[in-house]
């Protein structure tokens, strides 16, 4: 194991390997806890806690989503399936040496702050118990593995099948069902295109309007277009001109049959979809509105319509839970948590987050951009601003948070490009600061 780890990272799919390559290339001895038998997190198909799917692929494309340090091979597809994705998480392991650092099959039950300002983190392995105590943790648990339900619950009681996206697996489980898919999100609509083959009915229920977004435009992975706006316009100008591009290639969201979108384009995360909008057009997917009520196998739409079901699919979300943490640490919820920069904790030193947020875009260089300010913070290369300019920041991000986002997890939310600049000047400014200190290590 080498040195005697000084950095605890709970969790080992992208977000945690990016933090321990992070934390090898400044020298930080760290391990790693992994509650599945391999590293890859939810992209590892068939894993316990995984919401992979058989037919999930990348809903960014190759070139916005692999990391500046491991690229994606250059034959891969733009949007590459699971089974790519996790096996070039584990050749990234491979790569950097980073699989001895990791613990897999040990769960971490509990995650306690020392009175002298250390924590100890409590996992059960297959061994039994074990405590290892540490200067700092760093989350990397991820957000996507507790299901929620729909809420508020619809009245009357439904006899159909019921299941979360979370238990979906693959177009076996719907095969001559008549099934009725709910949510906008690209997971609802990755399932409803497979239904639309598979099913003998595929009924498509969005309460309020997305923005549909096929995955090339112009003869490119539709986000590298708003990617190279994004290097010269405020997102407000990014956002006319993409409404304007989708209005003339594909057409409002009337036409076929989708609620038209009450929000802006970039004030939500985009659905991207390459077969929606074609099964919607053929008929093969029927679009709904909410749903205001059950009766057995019957379900009636806030329309007046009514149909018979037989499965209904929730793609309703996840909720961020991080169970291990002391509540107290997470006020109202992880999912309103203030963070300076989206990644240090305000009020316990040592304690850090990768992979807390929800982009507008990729996740992976995100994290990766997350581990190495948390890496530079914790060898003294980089210092964090006085505790009052800390919360400053957070509550100015939060203002235009919730103007841009509403209240749509605001204190997650992030810009994918502006949030990429803002953490390499944050690391120059921090370095800065750690110089005048004379802390740089």
């Amino acid at each position: 194991m080498g040195a005697q780890p000084t950095v605890a990272v709970i969790g080992a799919g992208a977000a945690g390997l990016a933090t321990l390559k992070a934390l090898a290339d400044v020298g930080v001895p760290a391990v790693c806890f992994e509650t599945a038998e391999r590293v890859g997190g939810l992209w590892v198909y068939g894993t316990p806690g995984s919401p992979a799917y058989r037919t999930l692929h990348l809903n960014t494309s190759k070139a916005r989503t692999e990391f500046a340090d491991h690229p994606m091979p250059a034959h891969w597809p733009d949007y590459p399936d699971h089974a790519r994705v996790a096996g070039w998480l584990t050749d990234y392991a491979d790569r950097f040496g980073l699989h001895d650092m990791v613990r897999l099959r040990h769960t971490v039950d509990r995650v306690v702050r020392e009175p002298d300002g250390r924590w100890t983190v409590h996992a059960d392995g297959p061994d039994g118990p074990i405590d290892v105590t540490v200067d700092a943790v760093v989350v990397a648990n991820g957000h996507n593995r507790v299901p929620k339900p729909p809420t508020p619950e619809h009245p009357g009681t439904g006899t159909a099948t019921q299941m979360h996206s979370h238990a979906y697996r693959g177009p076996e489980q719907l095969a001559g069902r008549r099934v009725l898919v709910v949510g906008g999100g690209n997971s609802a609509m990755d399932i409803a295109v497979d239904a639309s083959y598979a099913a003998r009915r595929t009924l498509l229920s969005l309460r309020r309007g997305v923005w549909v977004v096929p995955k090339h435009l112009l003869g490119r992975p539709s986000d590298t277009l708003n990617g190279a706006l994004a290097r010269r316009l405020p997102w407000r100008l990014r956002q006319r001109i993409t409404q304007r591009m989708l209005a003339a290639t594909v057409g409002p969201p009337a036409r076929y049959g989708l609620p038209a979108p009450t929000h802006g384009f970039l004030q939500d995360h985009p659905t991207l979809s390459d077969g929606l909008l074609s099964r919607l057009a053929h008929g093969e997917i029927e679009p709904r509105p909410g749903i205001a009520g059950f009766d057995g196998e019957r379900v009636t739409f806030t329309d007046g319509r009514t149909d018979e079901i037989d499965l209904v699919i929730w793609c309703t979300g996840y909720r961020v839970e991080i169970p291990f943490l002391d509540p107290a640490l997470l006020g109202d919820g992880a999912d309103t948590l203030a963070l300076y920069r989206h990644v240090f904790h305000l009020d316990a030193p040592g304690l850090a987050f990768v992979g807390l947020m929800q982009s507008t875009g990729a996740a992976f260089p995100l994290v990766e951009a997350q581990a190495k300010l948390v890496a530079a913070q914790l060898s003294g290369r980089y210092a964090l601003p006085e505790p009052d300019r800390q919360r400053a920041a957070c509550r100015a991000e939060l203002r235009a948070a919730t103007a841009r986002w509403g209240q749509r997890r605001p204190a997650m939310r992030v810009d994918f490009d502006a949030y990429l600049v803002e953490l390499g000047r944050e690391l120059a400014a921090g370095t800065r600061r750690a110089r005048a200190t004379g802390a740089t290590a």
